[in-house]
């Protein structure tokens, strides 16, 4: 590019209300316009599920804010109106393992550090499907507006994975110890109406007005201080901060669960639209149990030598 067309575009990129040159990304969608970021996952066909470029592209598109002090708010959202993010990509999950886990984890829990350490607000849009992984994702943002299609909780008990990046920590803070409980041991979901009046969500919208009303949020923000934004976002984020050390102990126990034969049953239950047979797994361990206290009893814990005679 000429040194006049660079300068050209640098200087239309610092005004306001103009529409930025942002990098091509494969999974998602990127742009700044009018002071907002626009970080949309790209992938309608999996229903916005995130796989490892996904989440890598996200973490670079909205930490590429920082280079951009005019920006006020990043809104995160899904492509179409069917789905938020229906999670992680059971395509990539089903290669994970004990070995590579943190590969994945890794980046689950960067993007999560990226949104809440940005010094601005990030909004989660959210249209259809908002489960998973992906109702994580939404967790991790400061606010939360939906359309009335939406639907919002957590799955990882039906397909074997554990919401350990970011449900466990927050759920019980935003709707109390017993309905988070409820959320991730039942796998309860929430239409985005009732959301609301739990406390899992600032705001439901008919479909229609959704975009509208998310603008009117970033218009209010434009209004008020950057630095203010900026303090008391950290401010805010200082209690669950604290919970860092809960987070690498998710992660970890998260690894363990990726690769085993409950996590390999349920994806692939769901991909083949059946219903998992999980129950296979506890009469193995029972029976392995019982062949346990029946060796204790028969001195099979002993050396041969010093076994007692059946």
């Amino acid at each position: 590019m000429p040194a006049s067309s660079k300068r050209n575009a640098k200087k239309a990129a610092n005004q306001p209300g103009t529409v930025s040159v942002a990098p091509t990304y494969q999974d998602i969608l990127y742009e700044v316009k009018d002071q907002v970021a626009w970080v949309t996952i790209n992938r309608p066909r999996v229903l916005n599920a995130f796989r490892e470029q996904t989440l890598d592209e996200m973490i670079a598109a909205l930490k590429s804010t920082r280079e951009d002090p005019s920006i006020v708010c990043a809104v995160v959202t899904g492509a179409g109106d069917k789905s938020f993010s229906a999670g992680g990509d059971f395509f990539a999950m089903k290669r994970l393992n004990f070995t590579n886990a943190y590969m994945w984890n890794d980046r689950m829990l960067g993007l999560a550090m990226t949104i809440r350490g940005l010094p601005i607000p990030v909004i989660a849009m959210v249209n259809g499907w908002c489960v998973g992984g992906g109702h994580e994702l939404a967790l991790w943002c400061d606010l939360v507006i939906a359309s009335e299609n939406a639907v919002l909780g957590q799955t990882g008990a039906k397909v074997g994975a554990c919401p350990t990046v970011g449900a466990t920590q927050y759920l019980p803070r935003l709707v109390g110890e017993r309905l988070a409980r409820e959320m991730i041991f039942c796998a309860r979901r929430f239409a985005a109406k009732e959301a609301v009046e739990v406390g899992l969500i600032n705001k439901c919208v008919p479909q229609k007005d959704l975009l509208r009303e998310t603008l009117k949020w970033c218009e209010t923000m434009k209004g008020h201080s950057a630095l203010t934004l900026r303090m008391t976002k950290k401010s805010l984020n200082f209690e669950s901060d604290n919970l860092y050390s809960s987070w690498q102990h998710g992660m970890e126990l998260l690894a363990h669960v990726w690769g085993s034969e409950e996590a390999k049953e349920g994806m692939n239950a769901f991909l083949a639209g059946r219903a998992p047979n999980f129950q296979k797994f506890r009469l193995r361990a029972k029976k392995e149990l019982e062949q346990y206290v029946d060796g204790c009893e028969r001195d099979l814990n002993a050396p041969p030598d010093m076994r007692r005679k059946q």
